[in-house]
């Protein structure tokens, strides 16, 4: 048995690294982005930038910034929706009705999206979605009498290619927490007379709570944040706030506006969360 003061050593050689990572790679970041989102202009190429409240002003005084805000927080809802409704299903059959290397067959292809190139895999979308296109010319095989199917540089064309892209998240941290359920309950339940139904809602459902939280968070907040998908898939209807707040760094060199818009996204997630904690307290493990 370690004494205290080993045992504390112990636990900052073990964590210490790890949070040395984070205060370097996030924490130093973050706060510079903080730093700069108060000041006039960006403090290169000699010139002079003041302290100013002006970038979170114009948030408020631009509807402009408010319509795109609520573009961005939809579209991260509806992508988050079709992850579930996709995802979930998924990960309770991988969980409890797939064999054992079928299963391991049908993980792999779940995880093999992240082998590839985030840009390939929007550009092959393209490919599959446009006039012409995999998909247009597989059904126009079968129903030749069709219009053309061209759903490049429209809404549906980005939730598309974000469902894509963070399907997997779900799928994984659903199919964890469904893993773990202990089969002898569900047996049990089944003993008693329990129907499917009540099987899922009473115990299948509130234990796989932490995994579906955790993936409506890997979901949701960097989906209302996107740009790549936005910019590739949707044209003129990807205008996003994650896409201006790329303009603003890379384009009109606007970085304190960047910084401002940034923060203030990120300040509208933790709200978020913080009105659904009491909710998701419930559900949670030793909530």
């Amino acid at each position: 048995m370690l004494n205290p003061r080993r045992r504390t050593w112990a636990l900052l050689g073990l964590t210490g690294p790890a949070y040395l990572w984070l205060t370097i790679a996030v924490f130093l970041p973050l706060s510079a982005m903080l730093y700069f989102s108060f000041l006039t202009v960006a403090p290169f190429g000699g010139r002079e930038a003041a302290v100013s409240l002006k970038h979170y002003q114009a948030f408020l005084d631009r509807d402009f910034y408010q319509v795109l805000t609520w573009r961005s927080l939809k579209l991260g809802l509806h992508v988050t929706f079709w992850c579930i409704v996709i995802g979930y299903p998924a990960a309770l059959a991988l969980a409890r009705y797939v064999p054992g290397r079928w299963r391991e067959a049908l993980l792999l292809m779940v995880v093999l999206p992240f082998w590839s190139n985030a840009l390939v895999r929007v550009f092959s979308w393209t490919m599959v979605l446009r006039e012409g296109g995999v998909l247009d010319s597989a059904v126009r095989m079968v129903f030749p009498w069709l219009e053309p199917i061209d759903v490049l540089f429209t809404y549906d064309a980005i939730v598309i290619g974000l469902v894509h892209s963070f399907l997997p998240y779900m799928i994984l941290t659903c199919y964890v927490s469904l893993q773990a359920i202990d089969g002898a309950l569900i047996e049990a339940a089944r003993t008693l007379g329990a129907s499917g139904l009540v099987v899922f809602r009473r115990i299948i459902l509130p234990l796989s709570v932490p995994g579906l939280f955790a993936g409506v968070l890997l979901t949701f907040v960097p989906v209302i944040g996107s740009f790549m998908e936005a910019r590739i898939l949707g044209g003129r209807a990807g205008t996003l706030l994650g896409t201006v707040i790329e303009d603003q760094f890379t384009v009109v060199f606007n970085w304190p506006r960047g910084a401002a818009l940034s923060f203030i996204l990120l300040a509208i997630v933790l709200l978020i969360l913080a009105a659904a904690w009491p909710v998701l307290r419930r559900h949670l493990p030793n909530g």
